[in-house]
């Protein structure tokens, strides 16, 4: 039989011995809830395992793609013929060379030349005829740096040969390395399958009927299934090698360094100080934080600021009694508004001004920032206002006192804790029966304090110096020495993310900066429980960003990303040509924001580049190409306030609030966000427009 351990409670917690007979009953029975819901859950689980075996077998039903690329030399006007014979749809030919980026043109001179032919016999077996199906030219670079080109062919014939030629000014040979692989679905399926799993992914988070990180995971295994069944199954050493490790350091670092910090009372200390600056005003604060937040990650990247804002947002709403979900998705609405104004603060202008080929048309650090800079600053001059109407009906505070407040809060965080002990041997169940004794207790003391407590608050708090003075004396920095040595650190590691912008000597990335500021944070703060510190990293976050990006390069393979960009283009080239660069910039900056709020922004950009280079390229388009990247930058960057996997700042604001109790699902982010996106963008467009069409800043 159970012993129950007995439970000290303050004596006007218990009403009568009456109340403690029947909570005690009461203990009983929300134990056996937590059991028949663990049961329900384990029921939905298992009615999706079906769903799960079937993609799991799909998988595991096809071998590995293990192509390995044959190395060629290719000399002057010279022929190699490759020829093959296989039942297929689709010829996936990746070629790798000295090749310049981009796509051929007339002033290219020296190139190589790939054509894949349609071989037919005769009854006699001979080789009657051949047939050219595609023509394939690439430019080759001058400094004979190695590049990977890849192409997929459609197949005509069951017989298919490929013929390589190299046109060059001297007597060089070009070396080459050839793969090819044959794939079962044509581009229209692949698109198709690609955009049903983005949309099942979706609607899982939406309706939230898994969590986040698992609709990533299934969603990822759902498109590597689809590329083993067209003939396009990616190895395990692939599969890793598309996960994003430098986001993932950094974000791990950061959140080992915020952990510690947090033991310091600094982030108590700032609400206060936050609470006092704005003499009791809540929209003046709101404003300072959304502004602040906005300048930070303009210089720093957007998920930093978010991690260091995140706990201070939190701490302050606490100690106002304020909703924190309402402040910190306005706070991550201008995180992402904030970092599109310089070349550093988003990854999408980090990868425009890292193009060289970019660069040498005058995108550089300087030009991009200025010109992106008037843009992000009117954007934000109608975006406060446009905030403001937003929440204009929204109760920011919370209807019940903060005591009462406070007390929900920790029932929830009790509650929580007992829900995530399986108990396996008597001690366990005997500790989980003393959680929910814990949960009953405050429980009642809640009901109690309700009937005593009945106040609103307003807007503005008029007592708010009084205030000041209680916070002062409960809120303050609790570890001085330690306070020191973070602030130390982590303003080492800021300063080292700036200078990692601008010293092009320094090779460290962001997260080997932010590991390194972790391990040197851990060392000198002596931390001799390290499992403390581990508990507070939202693993969950990092697990849902590592399947996304297996998402995401899953996603790009079936040719999904390939087909909105080539999409793109012709709709541009429909357009006649006195129009064509004001529906360009409409094209491309609504195009670019609407897919960056559902897929990620960063392998769009980067596929989207070459499209937007090769259509100022082409004679008959005639299109220039600055209007056309900077609408790209606009687009990617502002498009990630649409949803809340639209960018890395919106994930890891919603993993801490989560942590802390506060979590906020997809809708009440989209509420805000979409909006806010919808005028941003509008308002960027707009810009471009006068700027490019109207002023013709073409130049």
């Amino acid at each position: 039989s159970l012993v129950h351990m007995p439970y000290s409670a303050p004596d006007e917690t218990w009403e009568s011995s009456s109340f403690e007979s029947e909570q005690r009953g009461r203990l009983g029975s929300e134990i056996g809830s937590l059991s028949q819901s663990t049961s329900t859950e384990k029921c939905d689980l298992l009615d999706s395992f079906h769903l799960n075996f079937t993609l799991s077998k799909n998988f595991s039903s096809y071998p590995d793609r293990r192509n390995p690329r044959q190395m060629v030399a290719v000399p002057s006007l010279g022929d190699l013929n490759l020829s093959t014979s296989r039942d297929a749809i689709l010829l996936d030919l990746q070629v790798a060379g000295p090749f310049a980026e981009g796509a051929a043109h007339g002033n290219v001179v020296e190139f190589v030349n790939i054509q894949v032919e349609r071989h037919e016999d005769d009854q006699t077996g001979k080789r009657r005829s051949h047939q050219l199906m595609h023509n394939w030219t690439i430019p080759l670079n001058p400094q004979r740096r190695e590049v990977l080109k890849r192409k997929t062919f459609e197949m005509r014939s069951s017989q298919i040969g490929v013929n390589i030629q190299a046109f060059l000014q001297s007597n060089d040979v070009i070396p080459l390395s050839i793969s090819h692989q044959y794939l079962y679905a044509n581009i229209e399926t692949q698109v198709a399958i690609a955009s049903v799993i983005l949309a099942a992914v979706y609607v899982l988070i939406i309706f939230e009927i898994v969590h986040r990180s698992l609709a990533a995971m299934l969603g990822s295994l759902a498109a590597l299934a689809a590329l083993a069944v067209i003939g396009e199954r990616p190895s395990l050493v692939t599969v890793v090698e598309w996960i994003d490790y430098e986001t993932l350091a950094l974000l791990f670092g950061m959140m080992i360094l915020v952990a510690i910090f947090s033991d310091t009372g600094f982030f108590d200390y700032c609400a206060v100080k936050a609470y006092q600056l704005s003499r009791g005003r809540i929209w003046s604060m709101i404003i300072i934080l959304c502004l602040i937040a906005a300048i930070l990650s303009a210089f720093l990247d957007n998920v930093t600021t978010m991690l260091l804002f995140t706990p201070v947002t939190i701490r302050l709403c606490e100690v106002l009694n304020l909703d924190p979900r309402h402040v910190l998705i306005a706070e991550v609405v201008f995180t992402n508004i904030g970092g599109a104004a310089t070349a550093v603060g988003d990854p999408p202008n980090v990868i425009i001004v890292s193009k060289q080929e970019l660069r040498n048309q005058g995108f550089d650090f300087a030009q991009f920032t200025g010109h992106m800079f008037v843009g992000v600053a009117l954007v934000l001059l109608v975006s406060f206002p446009f905030l403001r109407l937003l929440y204009w009906n929204k109760k920011l505070y919370n209807k019940e006192p903060s005591e009462i407040v406070e007390l929900k809060h920790e029932i929830h965080v009790w509650r929580l804790t007992a829900q995530r002990i399986n108990p396996a041997s008597r001690e366990e169940t005997a500790v989980k029966c003393l959680l929910m004794q814990k949960v009953l207790t405050l429980e009642s003391v809640l009901r109690k304090k309700l009937r005593t407590f009945q106040r609103q608050i307003s807007q503005d708090d008029k007592n708010w110096e009084s205030n000041i003075q209680e916070l002062q004396k409960t809120h303050r920095i609790m570890d001085k020495s330690l306070l020191v040595k973070c602030s130390t650190v982590l303003g080492f590691v800021i300063f080292m993310f700036f200078l990692n912008s601008f010293v092009p000597g320094i090779h460290l990335d962001l997260g080997w900066i932010a590991m390194l500021g972790a391990m040197w944070l851990l060392v000198l703060a002596d931390i001799h429980d390290f499992e403390i510190i581990l508990h507070r990293v939202e693993w969950a976050t990092l697990l849902f960003f590592a399947a996304l990006f297996v998402l995401m390069e899953a996603l790009a393979n079936l040719h999904l990303i390939d087909y909105i960009g080539e999409q793109t283009a012709t709709l541009i080239k429909s357009v006649p040509e006195d129009q064509r660069l004001t529906v360009a910039i409409i094209l491309v900056v609504w195009i670019s924001a609407l897919a960056s709020s559902l897929i990620d922004n960063i392998p769009f950009t980067a596929t989207m580049i070459p499209v937007l280079l090769n259509l100022s390229q082409d004679a008959d388009v005639n299109l220039p190409v600055k209007p056309l990247i900077f609408a790209l930058a606009f687009g990617a960057c502002l498009g990630g306030n649409g949803t809340l996997i639209g960018a890395s700042a919106n994930v890891v604001c919603a993993g801490i609030a989560e942590q802390h109790g506060y979590g906020f699902s997809f809708m009440a982010f989209f509420r805000l966000g979409f909006p806010m996106m919808l005028i941003s963008t509008t308002i960027g467009m707009c810009y471009l427009l006068v700027v490019h069409v109207v002023l013709g800043w073409n130049s």
